[in-house]
């Protein structure tokens, strides 16, 4: 299996170079983000990265977890590589000073969990829902509840999981059967089985804390009688120390298409002792704060394994000979030309590179705007910021997974044969990548929050901050001739995605059906032109550094020969996805439901 390399200098260039983070961190009052900082911390991730983390990810897939009468033991030497997490500090980065973390930015946090997925997705996972968990009950939980769960979750003993699905639902929340029962303590006892609970039950830390959504007996039926939990596997004294196991049990791990090293438990609440978060029958909108943290968790899932396919590939490509150059023998000393000349091989390497990279920028991007709505002051600045999270959120999160499973098979396809066999993990990239199209909403759910419940249900509202800042930047670059074959593109994309959006709103009012029929292809849409202006940008930084210096000469150009495949070769994608928009819900729902036959 390829090693994994730390994309330490595209990091650096996005973080520093395209984004200014220097200038971002002490605008919102990061005073210890220094530059050297930063450096210093992307250094130290990079190795625990590629030292400890990457080297037990085939063997992590291979052996899997172990379940014994609900006890799960993770692969060989996972627990081990969790302590050195933990004595690392990781866990702490960005978490509040207030309760043990180191207050760095969530973006900082962002380039580090990147190279953590990429190297082993499965080790990721287990501490990953922890900061989710964490963002929940800083935002809504009491401050009894916060100094009882935060110190031990912000340092990593403790970790924490989001427990939404039931057997008989999986995005229909409002169908869920688990219930709460009110105690005479104030607490109240849960009851119900919850299952797809990522890192639900492990031997990795002291303890792990449930963040779960059930039904009181009285409430309203459907989402809107939904109220938000904390339910720990072991109760919790006063002085936060643990005490007694809870009614927490695992029922079985799943045995699935990949991640096989991260558990994936069914886990039965009986009677469960748990703490109420925030109002009654307000669960989902406290939720929220968890299932958008995990969502743009999982669109860096989407950026990570499109950079370790394209490092797989590359390393193969470079090294396999296969066939003579069309346009002339380019290794007379060898049998045959190495596969990287040819230009099949180079669409796929050339569509990992622009997909990694490009994702790269709109996920640390997307993590600036989260420092924003941590650190601002000027509340018309978060305002800002949210309006836009809200909008790429769900396209982040769908495109960048869809595109990053693309990536993986490419990775596989490069390697032909030998990409289909286990000990060259090409496959297992593959498997391990189509779970992130899948879990915290799929695709087509992403796409319809998107332009259902965003786009439609705010009349257009929501693209204006994000739109204003493309558009802006199109014309702050009119004139530069340079940068013409880059900004023609998107602002051609760009009128049509608004024309798009104005018809598809009188269809709907029509029928609703148009909606659900144009969801996946809009956002799709969305992703491809958002992207491009990512793409525009970085080749206007590549260019301004070309013209100032020769340092790092080649690194650039190959900045602004991406660029312009992407532009050639990724971006027209969109049209096709455009044409079916136009071509409306028709053709999809002419069938009747008998008419589906085998």
């Amino acid at each position: 299996m390829p090693e994994y390399k730390a994309p330490q200098r595209d990091i650096k260039f996005v973080m520093q170079e395209l984004l200014n983070c220097e200038q971002h961190y002490q605008n919102l009052g990061y005073e210890d983000a220094s530059l050297d900082m930063v450096d210093a911390i992307l250094s130290e991730a990079g190795k625990f990265s590629e030292q400890v983390v990457a080297p037990l990810n085939q063997s992590g897939d291979a052996e899997g977890c172990h379940w014994n009468d609900g006890v799960v033991t993770t692969p060989k030497g996972f627990k081990e590589a969790y302590q050195q997490y933990v004595e690392g500090g990781w866990p702490t980065l960005a978490q509040s000073v207030e309760f043990g973390g180191q207050g760095l930015p969530h973006s900082l946090n962002t380039a580090i969990t990147e190279m953590f997925s990429s190297a082993n997705h499965s080790f990721a996972m287990y501490p990953g829902l922890s900061h989710g968990a964490l963002a929940t009950i800083e935002a809504h939980g009491s401050e009894e509840q916060k100094q009882m769960f935060m110190p031990k979750l912000v340092e990593g003993n403790w970790t924490g999981t989001m427990c939404l699905t039931e057997p008989h639902c999986g995005t229909d929340l409002g169908m869920l059967r688990t219930k709460a029962e009110l105690n005479d303590d104030g607490s109240y006892s849960l009851t119900g089985t919850k299952i797809f609970i990522s890192a639900g039950e492990h031997d990795l830390s002291d303890n792990i804390v449930h963040i779960v959504i059930a039904r009181i007996p009285g409430s309203p039926e459907g989402s809107r009688g939904i109220s938000l939990f904390i339910v720990p596997k072991y109760n919790v004294n006063e002085d936060g120390s643990i005490a007694d196991r809870n009614a927490v049990s695992c029922g079985s791990i799943e045995h699935k298409m990949g991640i096989n090293a991260n558990a994936t438990c069914v886990i039965n609440f009986d009677g469960a002792k748990g703490y109420l978060i925030g109002e009654i029958n307000r669960g989902l909108n406290c939720m929220f704060t968890f299932m958008n943290a995990a969502r743009l968790g999982v669109a860096y899932e989407g950026v990570a394994a499109a950079e370790a396919a394209f490092q797989g590939a590359l390393t193969y490509a470079k090294d396999r000979l296969q066939m003579r150059s069309l346009s002339g023998v380019k290794n007379p000393d060898g049998p045959a030309d190495k596969i990287i000349v040819h230009p099949d091989v180079r669409r796929m390497l050339l569509t990992q590179k622009s997909i990694a990279e490009g994702g790269r920028a709109l996920v640390s991007y997307l993590a600036q705007l989260v420092d924003i709505m941590h650190a601002e002051k000027d509340e018309k600045k978060k305002a800002a910021a949210d309006t836009k999270l809200a909008l790429l959120t769900p396209i982040a999160k769908a495109f960048l997974t869809e595109l990053g499973f693309e990536c993986t098979s490419h990775g596989v396809q490069v390697f032909g044969g030998h990409g289909f066999i286990k000990e060259w993990g090409m496959e297992q990239l593959m498997r391990d990548t189509k779970i992130s199209c899948l879990y915290e909403g799929t695709t087509g759910i992403q796409a319809l929050d998107l332009l259902a419940r965003k786009i439609l249900g705010s009349k257009g509202e929501i693209l204006k901050p994000f739109g204003a800042e493309v558009t802006a930047f199109c014309v702050e670059n009119s004139d530069n001739e340079a940068m013409q074959e880059f900004i023609q593109p998107i602002m051609n994309f760009g009128r049509d995605l608004q024309k798009m959006t104005e018809t598809l709103g009188m269809k709907a009012m029509q029928n609703p059906d148009e909606i659900g029929a144009a969801s996946v292809d809009y956002l799709m849409y969305s992703g491809y032109l958002t992207l491009a202006y990512f793409w525009a940008k970085m080749a206007k930084v590549a260019q301004q550094k070309l013209a100032a210096s020769d340092e790092d000469k080649a690194f650039y150009q190959a900045k602004i020969k991406t660029a312009r495949f992407y532009m050639q070769r990724i971006l027209p994608r969109a049209a096709g996805h455009a044409a079916c928009v136009e071509n409306g819900a028709s053709a999809m729902m002419a069938l009747d439901e008998d008419e589906f036959s085998f």
